[in-house]
Parts: structure tokens; sequence; C-alpha cells
């Protein structure tokens, strides 16, 4: 049979998305929803207006900058899980550069995304080190260093940058606002001809280029390539000369940078000042954008995309009145990356794919005999 290699990838991918809104549905059902409803409120609702569809950007926005962060260190044989923590450390050093400086817009703006690529970058950086150096498992060291960086802020949040009007009050802790010099334009200020409901900010634009120049530099750069084979197999790239650990440690810092930058945007795009929740756990949900964007730059667009369509779509169910709760998001990201890992080993197995084929020649074999 030709092409039977693409029609048995459609057709497990297929199945696979058939399994998971089968599960999800399931799940509704015995939490007394309305089944259908809550499909269109999630799949449908952000596109019935231009002001729902800039949400589902602005979610999307960090999402993508994170998801290629983790595409780089996975490519490179290191799982980077502290993709929170680097934004949290991005972010933070972010917000500190911003705040005791006054530079005009110009500089101001790209001075801030620097500081947050290097906040990123840095904290990246030690656990690749503990990797390369020492053998620690990165799966161990970036967890442990998500909760320190997550206390550190939260100190510095209620102590060093606390907000004198919120001092001594019950509100939660956040930092000055910023001044409106260093935030992000929305597209409709840029483009005054554009309607009013468009009304995501630019950082989406960063995002993109960010795809862009990390899919030109670990596809088309000798550095690149030698990261990825250092990902393939680390002794094959030892044998041709390869400083694996040199690359190891590289790679966690252009990850941890991606996370950095993508804090910093969702900062400087959306909340204007440091907040005790401002990461949004983008720094998680980008490891399940990346798997399943493929671990490709590019493919982490559209997979960013489809996951905060999800995310701005359950946000909505209590709006839309639908008796689900509001963590729905988080089944439907663990029921993904089920499918994603099982679907991944069933097109990895050459053996079922060949038997199936078999199976198939057979079937057919028969009908045409009959």
């Amino acid at each position: 049979m030709k092409h039977f290699k693409l029609v048995y990838t459609a057709g497990v991918i297929l199945l696979s998305v058939l399994l998971t809104l089968g599960i999800a549905s399931l799940i509704l059902a015995v939490l007394g929803a309305d089944v259908l409803k809550t499909f269109w409120v999630i799949f449908c609702y952000p596109f019935t207006s231009l002001k729902n569809l800039s949400g589902v950007i602005n979610i999307m926005t960090p999402l993508t900058i994170v998801g290629v962060g983790i595409c780089v260190a996975y490519r490179s044989g290191i799982v980077n899980i502290g993709g929170e923590g680097q934004m949290i450390m991005g972010l933070l050093l972010a917000i500190v550069f911003a705040l005791n400086t006054e530079l005009p817009r110009a500089l101001a703006l790209p001075a801030i995304l620097l500081f947050g690529v290097l906040g990123g970058a840095c904290w990246g950086a030690l656990p690749g080190l503990l990797k390369a150096r020492f053998g620690v498992s990165e799966l161990l060291s970036t967890v442990m260093f998500n909760y320190i960086a997550a206390q550190f802020y939260s100190y510095c949040l209620r102590v060093p940058l606390l907000d004198p009007a919120v001092a001594g009050g019950s509100g939660d802790p956040q930092t000055v606002k910023l001044s409106t010099s260093e935030w992000l334009s929305r597209i409709n200020e840029v483009f005054p001809s554009l309607d009013k409901g468009m009304r995501f900010h630019t950082g989406i634009f960063i995002a993109l280029l960010i795809a862009l120049l990390v899919y030109l530099f670990m596809w088309k750069t000798p550095v690149g390539f030698k990261m990825r084979a250092a990902g393939a197999s680390d002794r094959a790239a030892r044998y041709g000369g390869i400083s694996v650990s040199r690359y190891m440690v590289l790679a966690m810092m252009i990850s941890g940078a991606c996370c950095g930058l993508a804090g910093t945007v969702e900062i400087l795009g959306v909340h204007h000042r440091g907040l005790g929740n401002c990461t949004g756990g983008y720094g998680f949900s980008g490891i399940v954008v990346a798997l399943f964007g493929g671990l490709h730059p590019l493919g982490v667009i559209p997979a960013a995309f489809f996951f905060a369509l999800i995310s701005y779509g359950c946000s909505a169910l209590q709006i839309n009145k639908i008796p689900v709760p509001s963590n729905m998001i988080d089944v439907l990201q663990g029921l993904v990356i089920l499918v994603i890992v099982a679907a991944k080993l069933v097109l990895a197995n050459p053996y079922l794919m060949d038997r199936t084929q078999r199976r198939l020649n057979a079937l057919l074999g028969k009908k045409e005999a009959a």
C-alpha cells in the first residue's frame, strides 16, 4: 500500500485525539456538566470576539517563549523542568532594574528585556553546571531551584520591593507599578486603525521572532548541530570530538534565557508590576507545549496557541455558568501529556507498524480474492 506510513501516522494521531475527547467527555459527564456546551465554551467561545481572541494571544505569548526554551534543552539531551524558577528570576531582575532606572522608552524596553534574559540565563546555567561537572540529575536540581526562586521572590515582594501603598494592609504583596514608558504596547496602540477589540500586546512579535531565531540557530549553525548531536547521543558526540558538558551548560543558559524573557514579557505586557502569581504556571505548561510541538521551535507556535485556547476557554467556564472546577485545564493538560506519550511510543515502534501493514495487506488480499 502506497504512503502507508503517512496514513498510519495520521490514523494514530486521529485515534489519539478521539481518545482524549472521549476521556474528557466521560470526566465532564461524571461532574454533571453539559459535555457539548462545555466543549463549545472551551474551543469556540474564544473566537466569539476580538477581545477574547486577544486574551488567547496574550496567554500564547509566554507559552511560546518558554516552549522554545524547553525545546533547546531537550534537543541538547537535558530535561529542563525549571522553567518556572527561571521565569521568576528573569522577571525579578528585570523589575529591579526597571524600578531603579529612568531611561527613555527606546532604551528602557530593550534594557529591561535584556536583564530578564540575563536573570533567566544565570539561573538556568546553575543546574547545567551541576549536571556537567558533578553529574547531578537535572530533574532534581531544576525542581529544587524552582522552590528556591519562588521563596526568594516571595520574600522580595514582602520586604524590599513591597509597594508602600499596600504595606501593613490585607492586600496581596506587590511591587510598585512600572512606568508606562516601560510597558509593552497593545497592538491597537501601535496601529490605531485596527479594531479596538484587538488588545493583545506586542510581546507576541517577540515570541514569534525568538521561535524563528532559535530554529535558525539550532538547525542552521554548527553550534546548534553540535548541541543536537550531543542530545541525540552523548557517546557518539564525544567520539566525534564534541564537548558534551560545554554544550549542556550552553543549552541550559539559552533555555533559561528564554524562560526569563517570557516572565519579563508577561510583566511588561500584562501585569505591569510584580505580583504573587504573575508567572501563571507557564513555566510548567511550557513543557507540555514543547512536547506537543514535537520539540521543534516552529512546532511550538501552533501548540502554544492550542493550549492558550484551552486555558482561556476553561477560564470562561465560570462566566458561562458551567459547573466545572476551574482546574479542569490541569486535567486536560494531563490527558494530552498521556496521549502524546502513548502516541509517540506507538509511532516509534517499527514492529507494530510493520505488523499493522501486513495485516492490512492480508485483509485487502482476501477482499480482492473474494
